[in-house]
């Protein structure tokens, strides 16, 4: 039987990444999450994962999306709750205006009229953007919609009208990513 190793799945070990320590000293993307009312445990662990996987700068965690520690969070975000920067805010408008005075841009994920497609929206270097998604059934409340520097929305074709947050999450700041860091 021949195997061939040149597809031979890497070991943990072999991957290289980074401590908690390197992580919290490394340049970061200039991205910051806000989650807004999320109720799903496990939706905010996913997105605090994605974000150590992309080096985010910090998750603002809003109204009743819980905060870690908790069980169910952590079962999806793997520790990534200690390498990520969080903190919790209870208004997410008042987040965002106080975001807006630092200069930071705030992007709504959210489907609107004018939205921008997210595959037409291009991020302007040296400019940090905050990013809110929203509650699973209500989305990003109008106040913060309306308080947007942009809203963007992820282009779907099927019979669905949504995403799930966390891969909503994924797919955004992958995107963002690619297009900030390559």
């Amino acid at each position: 039987m021949f195997i061939d190793f040149s597809m031979r799945k890497l070991k943990n070990s072999e991957l290289e990444r980074l401590s908690v320590q390197e992580f919290k000293l490394s340049a970061k993307t200039p991205l910051i999450i806000v989650l807004d009312n999320i109720r799903s445990l496990n939706n905010i662990g996913s997105v605090f994962r994605t974000c150590d996987a992309f080096l985010i700068e910090k998750i603002y965690l809003c109204g009743i999306t819980a905060k870690p520690p908790h069980k169910d969070i952590h079962k999806t975000a793997l520790g990534s709750t200690d390498s990520v920067t969080w903190e919790y805010i209870e208004d997410t408008l008042e987040l965002v205006e106080r975001l807006k005075a630092k200069n930071i841009k705030i992007v709504s994920v959210e489907q609107t009229e004018n939205a921008t497609m997210l595959n037409d929206f291009t991020p302007q270097q040296q400019t940090t953007y905050a990013i809110v998604f929203g509650n699973e059934v209500k989305g990003v409340s109008q106040d913060v919609v309306n308080a947007s520097n942009i809203v963007v929305e992820i282009p779907q074709f099927g019979t669905k009208h949504s995403l799930n947050i966390s891969v909503s999450a994924g797919i955004v700041i992958w995107d963002l990513f690619s297009k900030l860091k390559i």
